[in-house]
């Protein structure tokens, strides 16, 4: 059975290096290429700008970063830190023209995730740190009420590598709420400059079914911060809390089905690429929508049991869809940014701006169906314009 949520990520890109650069043409008489060597790659890093692909929705985008500490919960992984503490980025639908540019993250949680994917290649910290998002800082926002999505990173992977998503779905017309799961990622800064680590990457006290329970607890405490009376993010009336879905990658898409057990009022759910650690209930989800979203090599029926026994229980409007040519990390933006430093991605053959072309077009046709009530033909079957993606029927 395949398990591709310990997320093939830990070390993914640095197995990647050891792989032959694709290049767009090669003659018949060409030497193979060189697989790209540390020194390669960095020297290739120096003076690269890397860029996010641009939102494709109506609105622009606004970003506030919020640091949430549950008083309520001692954090399950360090216990000596006292209370749980989360660091929150809030995308939001905004008015053009308005805020500043975002930080895409900061340089020590670059250094951390370069020293976790690409170890000794050399890239400097302010080549990632210094992407180019298209969020505005403290942008004004726009008028109205909004679906709020909640999405969860892929193990060991910082909340940053799924903001091309949670741009695009804000650009959309969504408030996204893009968590960290503290000391289960490879770095997160807090507001008092400190930086936390991972601390379970290698060892999980309980083992998985643990880390979906407490990612299923963080994310019902951000939506009772966020939508509260007395919440701490400043434009929570943007907010309609009757219309909340949840999306994630690797560990994370697993966590969205274990947050809707525990948590009715996420409404929609999307697991993209990530194995259930804690099956689906056979009781089902109460009738309430969910997708998978995976790769073809790893998610076909039959090669992960887990996926198999979760298209079974579930009880409401499902889709299976997997697309021919990914790797387990092209749900995030790391094959994107990762084609500018050139370094291929392991077993993803279609380029990272085509997989975050799919995948965002996907999940925001689920949210827009299943949050704002728009029919969604894209989710009707094939469609010619998206040949990767196959539509099963088990």
């Amino acid at each position: 059975m395949v398990r591709t949520h310990r997320t093939a990520v830990p070390g993914v890109l640095a197995l990647a290096l050891a792989l032959p650069m694709i290049l767009p043409v090669a003659t018949a008489r060409a030497e193979p290429p060189a697989p790209p060597t540390a020194r390669s790659v960095a020297l290739t890093s120096v003076g690269v700008q890397l860029e996010l692909p641009r939102p494709t929705g109506a609105h622009a985008v606004g970003l506030s970063t919020l640091h949430l500490v549950d008083t309520g919960r001692q954090d399950p992984w360090v216990p000596a830190a006292g209370p749980r503490q989360l660091m929150v980025s809030v995308f939001y639908p905004a008015r053009r023209g308005t805020g500043e540019p975002a930080p895409y993250m900061t340089t020590q949680e670059a250094a951390l995730l370069l020293e976790r994917q690409v170890p000794g290649a050399g890239i400097p910290p302010e080549t990632l740190s210094g992407t180019r998002s298209w969020a505005r800082s403290d942008a004004r926002p726009a008028h109205g009420r909004f679906p709020l999505v909640l999405l969860s990173p892929g193990f060991t992977l910082p909340r940053t590598s799924l903001t091309s998503l949670a741009e695009d779905l804000a650009s959309r017309g969504y408030v996204v709420a893009l968590t960290n799961h503290t000391y289960e990622d490879s770095g997160t800064t807090f507001p008092d400059g400190h930086t936390s680590t991972c601390v379970v990457c290698d060892d999980i006290p309980g083992g998985w079914p643990v880390v979906n329970q407490s990612r299923a607890k963080d994310v019902s405490f951000v939506i009772d911060q966020l939508i509260s009376r007395h919440s701490p993010w400043q434009y929570r009336q943007m907010i309609d809390q009757h219309r909340i879905g949840m999306a994630g990658h690797s560990v994370g898409g697993s966590a969205a089905a274990s947050a809707m057990t525990a948590d009715k009022r996420v409404r929609a759910g999307v697991d993209m690429d990530g194995t259930f650690d804690i099956p689906i209930p056979a009781t089902g989800l109460d009738h309430r929508p969910f997708m998978l979203l995976g790769t073809r090599s790893g998610h076909a029926p039959g090669e992960d049991r887990s996926w198999d026994q979760a298209w079974t229980n579930l009880d409401g409007w499902k889709r299976w869809l997997t697309v021919t040519g990914t790797g387990h990390i092209s749900f995030t933006d790391l094959p994107a940014l990762a084609a500018q430093l050139n370094i291929p991605i392991p077993g993803a053959t279609i380029s990272g701006e085509r997989s975050a072309e799919i995948t965002r077009a996907y999940v925001a046709a689920f949210f827009d169906l299943h949050l704002k009530g728009l029919r969604q033909s894209l989710l009707d079957g094939p469609s010619p314009t998206n040949p990767e993606v196959t539509f099963q029927h088990p």
